[in-house]
C-alpha cells in the first residue's frame, strides 16, 4: 500500500498537476489538505474518472480535507468521522473544515484506519486563534485516545 499527503493550498487551481500527479505515481490512497473548496463544489467526477474514489470535508476559501482511495488497485474508503466538533475563533463561526476519518479497505478486507487532518496555525498568541488551537488539539488528543489501540507488546 502505497500512501500519499498533499497540501494541495487550492484544489480547483492544481487540478491539472494533481491529477498528472495522481496519473504518474498511482498512490493507494492520497490525503489532500487546504483544498480550499466548497462541498458541493468539490471536483469528484475528475477523480473517479482517474479511478479515484473520494470523500472530502471542504470549506469554503479556506481548509477543507479530501482522501482519495485508488479502486482500480481494489482500494475503496468509509468515512468514520468528519470534523471534531470544534468551533471557529469568531463568534458564531462554524466548524473549520480539518479533519476527515476513514476505513480503508482492499477488496472489501480492512486495512487501516486514516485520518487526514490540517492542522489550525494559532497565530498570533494570544488571541482567538491561539485559542481555536488549543480547544481543536484538546479535541484531536481525546479522539486519537478513542481510535489508538494500545499495542500488545
Amino acid at each position: 500500500m502505497k500512501l500519499a499527503s498533499f497540501n494541495i493550498n487550492g484544489i480547483k487551481a492544481r487540478l491539472p498537476r494533481l491529477k498528472e500527479w495522481l496519473s504518474e505515481t498511482r498512490p493507494s490512497v492520497a490525503c489532500l489538505q487546504e483544498i480550499k473548496s466548497q462541498d458541493e463544489g468539490f471536483p469528484a467526477s475528475d477523480f473517479e474518472e482517474l479511478s479515484y474514489q473520494p470523500i472530502w470535508h471542504g470549506q469554503k476559501a479556506f481548509n477543507g480535507v479530501a482522501i482519495l482511495a485508488d479502486t482500480q488497485a481494489g482500494y475503496a474508503i468509509t468515512e468514520v468521522q468528519r470534523g471534531l466538533g470544534v468551533d471557529g475563533p469568531k463568534d458564531g463561526e462554524g466548524e473549520q473544515a480539518r479533519y476527515l476519518e476513514v476505513d480503508v479497505t482492499k477488496d472489501g478486507e480492512r486495512v487501516v484506519r486514516l485520518i487526514d487532518i490540517y492542522l489550525p496555525n494559532g497565530n498570533p498568541q494570544p488571541g482567538p486563534k491561539f485559542d481555536y488551537k488549543i480547544a481543536w488539539m484538546e479535541k484531536l488528543r481525546a479522539r486519537m485516545a478513542a481510535v489508538i489501540v494500545p499495542s500488545s507488546r
